[in-house]
């Protein structure tokens, strides 16, 4: 691979560096193509959050931008370092979390923490003090001498992302971080995965649950045959799928029969006084039907606005009979 620079917008209309920045990856294992050719421009300081099904080489893309292994063409930078000439870098910068935990079960919670700032090369000193002040952030104080192997899903993987913070990395690969955990554990994570961005560090995140890329990705690619179908914002993919409508919901029948008469393309309910109107939920469309219904004299007693939601999206951009779009991506 050779260099690839790229930058992000600030919010003071500055460019600066990505904190991780791809064009054309690829990679095959045999004749199977997983990455075909992705680009990546992720802000640093934000989540990015990657979809796709299982098999869609969501993993893969990660193993190679934290240097676990190499990719067959395509150019990239984490951290600012050259992928392919600054290795051990990048290596420096990052830190991974994989879907399955590399806490070891044997040892208690403290001597995990401590091993990992052994790897670190902190010195002893700097090493405890490190270890306690993450074992208190992550509330796992309580345990810290206790076996590993004791502890619940939703803890290990506290101590999990605890002992990737030894190092201070900048960026953070979380691979399906919450695969197995339960509900008020998922929840957790998500509160400590919102902290580590305030902090300024950056998370790369691949899920399969489509509701924790919306509650908490910036912007969100889905990967499907290889290729990036679609990117943007969870707002921006929402309006890629039709099926958004505005509900007009009357109390008055008069009224309503005469918003039914008077709007186009207009799915009525007659027994709940409700219209459906065709919408994507844009600030543009949502004023457009606004400012008519002013100038028509007609005032609906409730408006909500539906919009199609990730699982929508996410089931329709990686349908076996839809193909990839790269190109038709929300950029």
């Amino acid at each position: 691979m050779s260099s690839v620079m790229s930058t992000s917008q600030r919010d003071d209309g500055h460019p600066s560096p990505a904190a991780v920045s791809a064009t054309a990856l690829r990679k095959s294992y045999g004749d199977k193509t997983v990455l075909d050719g992705i680009d990546l421009d992720i802000p640093a300081g934000s989540v990015f959050a990657l979809l796709g099904p299982n098999g869609a080489g969501k993993t893969t893309a990660v193993k190679i931008l934290s240097t676990l292994i190499t990719a067959d063409g395509g150019q990239a930078r984490v951290a600012g370092h050259d992928l392919s000439t600054e290795a051990q870098a990048v290596r420096a910068a990052i830190g991974v979390t994989g879907q399955f935990s590399a806490v070891d079960g044997l040892i208690t919670g403290e001597e995990n923490m401590l091993l990992m700032a052994d790897l670190h090369h902190l010195s002893r000193s700097e090493g405890r003090r490190v270890a306690a002040g993450l074992l208190e952030r992550f509330d796992l104080v309580e345990a810290a001498k206790k076996p590993a192997s004791t502890y619940s899903g939703g803890m290990k993987r506290r101590l999990d992302i605890a002992m990737t913070l030894v190092g201070s990395p900048r960026i953070i690969f979380l691979d399906e971080p919450t695969t197995g955990l339960d509900p008020r554990s998922r929840h957790t994570m998500w509160g400590i995965i919102r902290e580590l961005v305030t902090g300024g560090v950056t998370v790369f995140l691949t899920t399969q649950y489509l509701e924790e890329a919306d509650q908490l990705a910036d912007r969100i690619a889905v990967l499907h045959n290889g290729r990036i179908a679609a990117e943007g914002s969870a707002e921006e993919l929402k309006r890629l799928i039709p099926g958004g409508h505005v509900r007009l919901r009357f109390t008055d029948p008069v009224v309503y029969q005469s918003a039914a008469s008077a709007l186009r393309e207009v799915t009525r309910d007659d027994e709940a006084l409700v219209l459906q109107v065709p919408n994507d939920g844009s600030q543009r469309e949502l004023r457009s039907l606004l400012e008519w219904l002013d100038t028509a004299g007609i005032e609906a007693d409730e408006l909500t606005v539906h919009t199609p939601d990730l699982d929508d999206v996410f089931f329709a951009l990686t349908a076996t009979d839809i193909p990839s779009q790269p190109e038709e991506a929300v950029r």
